[in-house]
């Protein structure tokens, strides 16, 4: 029996060049897997896949894909034909309650396809077993760690701003002796990227210099996000202290927009889950993150990345159900703390992750 570690990979992608998350997390799985992995683009071609698969013991999926609603059969196809190939068919699974129903229910021919299940978050392991469709699904499953979508590429060090408009401004803002939150990542309702909004305005009536960086870009939707999102600024007042980068896809610029807050600021209506790859790369930055606690214990323990930034103080977790003025404190508290130098260990984040979808080959093949 071949060992799981030397298991050849076929892991499918998409063609867009606008990286969400989980595209971002297929193509380094990947990438990290080196010449036992290869990728191909999710489309209708049954004859390229079958001739992709030939060089392949598995394929890997992650979910949701990007632009579902164009690909409903394309996923069950690829996992079908892999099947009848016999070939294992590994899905990772990176959000599930959060999803909206119809997107969950297009994966209802799927799932039970699946040889293997992996988890980003012991949470959304949990939501999932709570669904109907988890009964129809193999018990193989495990969590995968999720690792940091970006690090601080070498060239960006001695670049401590750039070109970028949302840089101009942060790098201005901090000049007038600001202090500049920072929310990294997409911005959508169930982020509750809003209430950062309100910790700001708290800041301000207690005599703090807020202006708040959104570094990334509103999820398009049925939902008016942006004209609410906008909304709420003009109702708090916060006019003059809010930017909105929009998606910035070079990570050098992103590294730059970092490297101009003080503090980095998330309010989860979950608490923080291990699956918030956006937190991580907050993290690698180098500024104090802020964030509410998970709400189980031990949400962290599958996580060694995670577990570190905990230890060296770069993660401040408060309450999970903190209020605005308890956020507030800790915001103003990591401001002024220091911080010991340190870096997240991209290449051992990576080999955790390739290591969870070896182990959940490996649980497969022994039973």
């Amino acid at each position: 029996m071949i060992e799981a570690s030397r298991l050849r990979l076929l892991v499918l992608t998409s063609d867009t060049t606008t990286l969400c998350g989980v595209e971002a997390f297929a193509r380094r799985l990947a990438a990290t897997a080196g010449d036992r992995a290869t990728t191909h683009v999710l489309d209708r071609g049954i004859a390229g896949l079958r001739q992709a698969l030939e060089a392949a013991d598995a394929l890997v999926l992650n979910l949701p894909v990007v632009a579902w609603k164009a690909k409903l059969a394309e996923p069950v196809l690829a996992a079908t034909v892999a099947r009848a190939m016999r070939r294992d068919v590994v899905v990772i699974l990176h959000e599930w309650a959060d999803l909206d129903w119809k997107r969950r229910a297009s994966y209802a021919p799927l799932l039970p396809l699946a040889t293997t299940v992996l988890f980003s978050s012991p949470e959304v392991s949990r939501q999932f077993a709570a669904s109907p469709l988890s009964r129809l699904t193999t018990g193989r499953r495990a969590i995968v760690p999720i690792p940091p979508n970006l690090v601080r590429p070498a060239a960006t060090a001695s670049t401590p701003a750039s070109s970028h408009p949302t840089a101009l401004a942060l790098v201005g803002e901090r000049a007038r002796g600001r202090l500049i939150l920072g929310h990294f990542g997409s911005i959508y309702p169930k982020k509750q990227s809003t209430l950062v909004l309100d910790v700001a305005a708290r800041l301000k009536a207690r005599g703090e210099e807020p202006f708040v960086g959104f570094i990334g870009s509103f999820v398009k939707g049925a939902d008016r996000v942006e004209e609410d999102f906008f909304a709420r600024v003009q109702a708090l007042g916060l006019t003059d202290r809010v930017v909105v980068s929009g998606y910035v896809a070079d990570d050098a610029e992103l590294f730059a927009l970092f490297d101009q807050v003080d503090v980095f600021l998330y309010v989860f209506a979950e608490g923080l889950t291990s699956r918030r790859a956006s937190v991580l790369a907050a993290a690698a930055s180098g500024r104090p993150v802020v964030v509410n606690a998970p709400r189980a214990a031990g949400a962290f323990d599958h996580h060694p990345t995670y577990l570190r930034l905990l230890d060296d103080g770069r993660l401040r977790l408060v309450p999970t159900d903190a209020s605005i003025d308890v956020v507030a404190e800790a915001v103003v508290a990591a401001r002024d703390a220091r911080l010991s130098a340190g870096t997240v260990d991209e290449e051992a984040a990576w080999r955790d992750a390739l290591d969870a979808v070896d182990g959940g080959l490996r649980r497969g093949k022994a039973n």
